[in-house]
């Protein structure tokens, strides 16, 4: 897709974080909307994937390591065309299929099961060696969040990932710089991240603007041409990016916004829109 088409996507998965957070009254707007970019490049571009057929066998595979941003994740599904966009306001509601993490069971498109944090990683290195026992092409991807990655399990994953030489996978870090209690780094420093990756034998792409398209293309290409060694792309994203009274706010981590902030945010993501669309 052109980056034009990849914008219009990005934006209209933002509208549907924001109207299921807000049906919710609950869930997890800053890093799913720090992640859009990422998410909307994966699965419109990205990955071998059919909507039509969720469990093909030969698909790639993500895994939603901060599986808190689920938001951001139905969204893009569903505008992706694995459910209705519709369902997107049954989020975290009794007798819907939109948990408030993901569920393997329940939605289609979800490859695995997500939520404690430090976990998902370490799932996505077993799915890629499968792939590597089973002679299989798929690949697979898994984003964590830069708070997620003070997990020690994170890096014993890393550390197998390294050892076994798995050039199937992707591991994607959203270093949006906060998480729940404030900034990552006053919290509990995991910097330098590009240094750490490659202390376990990763091939590191750092990505000075994650929420920019072309960007995301190249890290995404290096990745895929890199042989012989997991690729880790740690790119720099804004928290709540897209809305902007949520932009590089800590406090938007896990909040969902009232009716008026609603509006306020549904009514710039239109502009953003119509914006998108005179080009």
């Amino acid at each position: 897709m052109e980056n034009l088409e990849l914008q219009k996507a990005a934006n209209e998965i933002r509208k549907g974080i924001v109207t299921a957070v807000h049906a919710a009254k609950a869930g997890h707007p800053g890093g799913s909307l720090s992640a859009t970019e990422a998410f909307t490049y994966l699965y419109f571009e990205e990955m071998d994937i059919d909507p039509k057929d969720p469990k093909k066998a030969d698909r790639d595979r993500f895994v939603l390591s901060k599986g808190h941003t689920a938001p951001g994740l139905y969204s893009t599904l569903a505008n992706r065309g694995y459910f209705p966009v519709e369902d997107l306001k049954g989020l975290r509601q009794i007798g819907s299929h939109l948990q408030g993490h993901p569920c393997i069971q329940h939605t289609p498109g979800i490859d695995m099961s997500s939520g404690s944090l430090g976990q998902g990683i370490s799932t996505a290195v077993g799915m890629a060696l499968s792939a590597k026992l089973s002679n299989d092409s798929y690949r697979v991807y898994t984003l964590l969040g830069d708070g997620e990655i003070q997990e020690g399990q994170v890096w014993e994953a890393a550390m197998f990932a390294g050892h076994r030489n798995l050039d199937n996978l992707v591991v994607i870090v959203d270093n949006n710089g906060l998480q729940i209690d404030g900034k990552i780094d006053d919290v509990c420093s995991p910097y330098p991240i590009g240094d750490k990756f490659k202390a376990f034998n990763f091939h590191v792409i750092e990505v000075e603007d994650g929420n920019d398209f072309d960007q995301l293309r190249a890290a995404f290409q290096e990745a895929k041409a890199t042989k012989g060694m997991p690729s880790a792309i740690v790119m720099k994203t804004v928290k709540g990016k897209g809305v902007s009274y949520m932009e590089g706010q800590a406090g938007w981590h896990g909040k969902a916004p009232n009716d008026e902030e609603y509006a306020a945010a549904m009514e710039e993501l239109e502009k953003a829109g119509e914006a998108l669309c005179q080009k």
